[in-house]
């Protein structure tokens, strides 16, 4: 008798509708007959209110004995200010991409009925431990008239590599076979130079992928005017935040925007989250969209080997053609429901 495996996955549901959307992930991911055992984990912003807990070396090390983390969504409430800047982010998010070496982010995109990229696919890979975010930097005379303040950009061959080899990876498997390097080449003369070098070196290997290269205001302006000439795009880890939002936006709105923050090498677990944020506003009503959590379950059944309950999954996302104004609960049913 065949024996299904069992995957062991961190719930990090986090604040504001994170709980909710989670459990709705977890819902259908039990549906499509994958197994899995949750063990949650209370880290984000109520409980940084609570005790001042981020996240420690020991919690880090009991995520690594996951299979993957799903998140929900992490933030206070907009308007709160009790929480500095800069706290959560590098002190949950960062630390555990940089702690888990989640060096890509991955989100694809499907334009949904009546968005501006209807009918379009696109995905962005985006370096995801270096650049602007690997806190390199520093100020001096804080707080006079003299201050400076300094933010480098680290780039390393070894990380530009890594993320670009994935980005071919996935444009062999993309409809058009086709990657875009997106930077800004002709100011940032340092990191764009190293960045087009390694795309044209790695290119060769791939010569079944058409390569071109968008300056990244460009690359705005195309991605709502003409989203479908794009395959793959591949781009650093400030411009693939930035440009990763925009691409939510014109393909339906944040709230079908799935992210997977990778560890394609599987030294450790990968961590899977919707783009949007806690929405603190609608927490406990019913009115969460909860298909941003679905798809990024969906991400996580891909990279732990699920292929065909993720496509499933994803499937039943694309065709549901409801109004999302309909609430957590009625479109919960209809997800599960086509499973």
């Amino acid at each position: 008798m065949s024996h299904q495996r069992s995957y062991r996955v961190a719930v990090l549901g986090g604040d504001g509708i994170g709980p909710e959307v989670v459990d709705v992930a977890l819902e259908v991911v039990r549906a499509s007959g994958v197994v899995i055992e949750t063990t949650h984990f209370e880290l984000g912003a109520a409980r940084y209110l609570r005790d001042g807990f981020v996240l420690d070396d020991a919690t880090v090390e009991e995520l690594r004995r996951f299979d993957a983390i799903l998140l929900g969504a992490v933030g206070p409430a907009i308007g709160d200010t009790r929480i500095p800047g800069g706290v959560l982010e590098r002190g949950l998010l960062l630390r555990l991409r940089f702690a888990l070496d989640l060096y890509i982010n991955y989100r694809p995109f499907r334009g949904v009925a009546g968005s501006i990229a209807e009918g379009s696919e696109f995905a962005i890979v985006r370096e995801n431990t270096e650049g602007p975010y690997a806190g390199e930097g520093g100020i001096l005379r804080y707080g006079t008239a003299h201050e400076v303040a300094t933010q480098g950009s680290v780039n390393t061959r070894f990380g530009v590599e890594r993320c670009v080899r994935h980005a071919f990876a996935r444009a062999t498997q993309s409809r058009q076979a086709k990657l875009t390097l997106v930077h800004k080449t002709n100011v940032l003369t340092f990191a764009g130079d190293l960045w087009s070098r390694v795309v044209a070196e790695v290119g060769a290997e791939f010569s079944n992928v058409e390569v071109d290269y968008h300056h990244v205001d460009a690359a705005c302006i195309y991605l709502v005017e003409s989203p479908e000439r794009y395959g793959v795009i591949v781009t650093d880890n400030l411009f693939g935040d930035i440009l990763s939002d925009l691409a939510g936006a014109v393909t339906g709105g944040i709230g079908y925007a799935a992210s997977a923050n990778l560890n394609p090498d599987k030294t450790g677990p990968s961590l899977f989250e919707p783009v949007h944020g806690a929405a603190h506003d609608i927490a406990g009503t019913g009115r969460a969209n909860p298909l941003a959590a679905v798809s990024s379950a969906a991400l996580m059944l891909e990279h732990l080997g699920e292929v065909d309950a993720a496509n499933r999954i994803t499937r039943a996302v694309q065709e549901f053609n409801g109004d999302v104004s309909l609430g957590t609960a009625s479109i919960t049913q209809e997800i599960v429901g086509r499973l």
